[in-house]
């Protein structure tokens, strides 16, 4: 925590989160002032940014070739995960409480209606997920620049490719439609209580592939 909190990356991620919350939300209210629900889902939007961090968390180490010295200090790996996947988990949960926010100050200043609170917490929690995703995803690839042009592959391409070829049934269980579902983005197929749990089921997936895959020789 005392690392991220004194590195320039996560408050550049933050910051960013911040706008593109802030101008999603705002564009939204300026059309349709009467969507509040649809203003506050931007909020769920900055996950993408918690995501990355939580990748960096340690394919970031592996880069920088600081991870060798971390297993070193901690020759626990597990140790080593489970402080990773704790603190980032957090650190994603922080990133949707001030997405939240930003979301929250707009649709006040300038809807119609009140605060869609069931949207807001639902972002919070994508942000969460996402952030112990980024993880494992990191702890699985190594690299840090796969396993972000990977992500955003799935997100921007993969995805909706896959959903063209399974069909809407299935297409709503893939992790991005659920996350969209969980932040009450327009047009979900699930409801949040449902994309909750299988977001939190891929989280949970993509941590225990982390800790089974542990032992691996450093590069």
């Amino acid at each position: 925590m005392r690392k991220l909190v004194t590195v320039r990356p996560p408050w550049f991620l933050l910051a960013a989160a911040v706008a593109i919350v802030a101008v999603g939300a705002g564009s939204r209210i300026v059309k349709h002032p009467e969507d509040a629900s649809g203003a506050a889902a931007h909020a769920g939007l900055a996950a993408l940014f918690p995501l990355v961090l939580g990748i960096m968390a340690l394919a970031g180490e592996y880069r920088h070739r600081t991870v060798a010295d971390t297993y070193l200090s901690t020759p626990d790996r597990a140790r080593v995960l489970l402080q990773k996947f704790t603190v980032y988990t957090i650190v994603g949960a922080g990133f949707g409480i001030v997405a939240a926010g930003t979301a929250a100050v707009i649709v006040l200043a300038g809807a119609d209606g009140g605060l869609p609170y069931a949207t807001l917490a639902g972002a919070v929690a994508w942000n969460t997920l996402f952030a112990a995703i980024g993880v494992g995803l990191g702890a699985l690839v190594r690299s840090q620049v796969a396993a972000i042009a990977g992500a955003l592959a799935w997100l921007a391409l993969v995805e909706g490719v896959a959903a063209e070829l399974l069909g809407d049934d299935a297409a709503r269980w893939l992790p991005f439609r659920a996350a969209t579902a969980l932040g009450g983005m327009p047009g979900a197929a699930l409801s949040q209580g449902t994309a909750a749990a299988v977001l939190g089921a891929y989280a949970l997936a993509f941590i225990g592939a982390a800790f089974a895959m542990r032992r691996r020789d450093l590069p």
